[in-house]
């Protein structure tokens, strides 16, 4: 690496949207054969830097350079031109088209207005043997390949118009180990002929294994940049959270209880996995017991849950839950077993805009009756009021649509949707996230009574405080993989975060 001479230097960088600052003064440099990780937790403007920089959004003020020359790029075709690609998480490519025609396409070799084929599909596989070290008919469609593969057309596709820098964003979200090995493999070769690699992901195992230069990002701010083997795991967990570890053993904590309220078991999963998603686990769940799930964006969490709920249809191991063992096959299965499940995303996956609070309400215990069983209206009437004045969901307007209401408010009635089904585990994914801490400490309050008078909780959370105030044992994820499980109450902050953080403390 050159230390003296970066290839890109963006500095200052400001974008806001309507009501929302998402870059706040960020700088970013990037140097010829690194690979340079771009870390931050949801929400910390790593999508947004990437997007200016290919000039999906224009800047509202800073500056970018290439080379020493300051740029402006427009668009994501003009960012090409000036020498930057990017590979995102979902590969952006044509699956009926040919490998070699998505490498070239728009760039394809011609005469007279006539594609060269032959040429084109020569140098395509030229190409993909010698920069990437891969040997596949290139006149096959992309989709006759794996991800792994397609992920390696998309990089060579970059490679086919001269790129000095390459954005990787989220690759490895969809490889098991051994993709990602010869993707690193790749990016090692690259990096070695002076390519220059921006790195976006969530696995702090993989940062550390490919990694020469760390930059953080926190709220839509510039946090430092770091040499990766001066940045020791601990501390790079605590800047992406904004949490010093001095500051995390002062938090007062609250013994975990729910192990000792019940013997019995709720539910228990063993080696449950889905290959690509998540390694396989085992969990154990009490009856009235809260257990939480720690760990960064990424790490698990969810795909845990979905595969709870069968929203996500595992690939190996088994539920045990009252007299049913096997595997939840979808949603219905789940929630026949009494199982609910609150979404993380309640915008996309929980409430429907256009309908009101009472319907909102309804809505699971009426699948559960089926459509051509309706609740009589006089009945729904009394379940909205009732579980408005219950959960306290402001305003109490039954026939007021749920997009008018305040995020802690739609959430309650998400809550009162899966309460209503009187479901025994809960699982409840990011269930104060972007809400009020009025709001937020009702929820929490209403989660530990639910445990208190029976109901077994799965309560995930990105804020460590939160999760161990609640839980009587939290589960650590950690790159797809469960690696620890602790005591709620009694664990300290910075004990899970060493968990979280893996590798050996320094």
């Amino acid at each position: 690496m050159t230390e003296n001479n970066p290839i890109l230097r963006m500095t200052g960088i400001h974008k806001q949207f309507p009501g929302v600052k998402a870059l706040s003064g960020v700088s970013f440099r990037l140097f010829p054969g690194e690979v340079h990780a771009l870390m931050g937790e949801n929400g910390a403007g790593k999508s947004t830097l990437i997007k200016v920089l290919t000039g999906v959004y224009t800047i509202d003020a800073g500056s970018v350079e290439m080379n020493g020359r300051t740029i402006a790029v427009h668009n994501p075709q003009e960012a090409q031109h000036a020498g930057i690609s990017t590979v995102y998480q979902e590969v952006n490519l044509c699956p009926n088209l040919s490998v070699a025609e998505n490498i070239y396409i728009g760039n394809e070799p011609r005469s007279l207005g006539r594609i060269r084929w032959k040429e084109m599909n020569r140098n395509a596989e030229q190409l993909l043997q010698d920069r990437l070290h891969l040997h596949i008919d290139v006149t096959r469609t992309l989709q006759s390949y794996s991800v792994a593969v397609q992920q390696l057309i998309a990089i060579a596709r970059a490679l086919s118009v001269s790129a000095q820098v390459l954005i990787l964003d989220e690759p490895t979200s969809s490889l098991d180990q051994s993709e990602v090995a010869q993707l690193f493999k790749i990016m090692r070769k690259l990096k070695s002929e002076g390519l220059a690699i921006l790195f976006v992901t969530h696995f702090l195992d993989q940062v550390y294994e490919i990694s020469d230069r760390i930059t953080i990002l926190r709220n839509g701010e510039f946090v430092g940049e770091y040499m990766a083997q001066d940045l020791p795991r601990i501390e790079l967990v605590a800047k992406m959270i904004g949490k010093e570890l001095s500051l995390l053993e002062q938090l007062p904590k609250q013994p975990g209880e729910g192990a000792e309220r019940c013997a019995e078991i709720m539910l228990e999963a063993s080696r449950l996995g889905k290959r690509g998603s998540i390694e396989p686990f085992d969990i154990r769940i009490h009856k009235g017991e809260i257990v939480g799930i720690a760990g960064l964006l990424g790490s698990g969490r969810t795909e845990l849950a979905r595969l709870l709920f069968g929203a996500d249809r595992a690939d190996e191991g088994h539920v045990r839950l009252g007299g049913f063992s096997g595997m939840i096959s979808s949603p219905r299965h789940a929630i026949d077993l009494g199982i609910a499940f609150c979404s993380e995303n309640r915008k996309a996956e929980g409430i429907i805009d256009d309908l009101t609070v009472r319907e909102n309400i309804i809505l699971a215990l009426q699948a559960t009756k089926g459509w051509f069983r309706t609740i009589p209206r006089k009945r729904q009437d009394e379940i909205a009021e009732e579980y408005i004045r219950l959960l306290n969901i402001s305003p109490p307007a039954p026939e007021q649509l749920i997009r008018h209401l305040s995020g802690g408010n739609q959430q309650k009635v998400l809550l009162a949707r899966w309460l209503l089904t009187e479901p025994g585990l809960l699982i409840l994914d990011e269930p104060t996230r972007g809400i009020d801490v009025g709001a937020k400490a009702e929820i929490q309050k209403l989660v530990v009574t639910l445990a208190e008078k029976g109901m077994s909780v799965l309560f995930i959370s990105s804020e460590l405080e939160e999760v161990l105030r609640v839980s009587d044992r939290v589960a650590i994820m950690r790159d797809r993989r469960k690696v620890q499980e602790v005591q709620g109450g009694a664990a300290r902050q910075s004990q899970v975060m060493q968990a979280i953080a893996g590798g050996e403390p320094r």
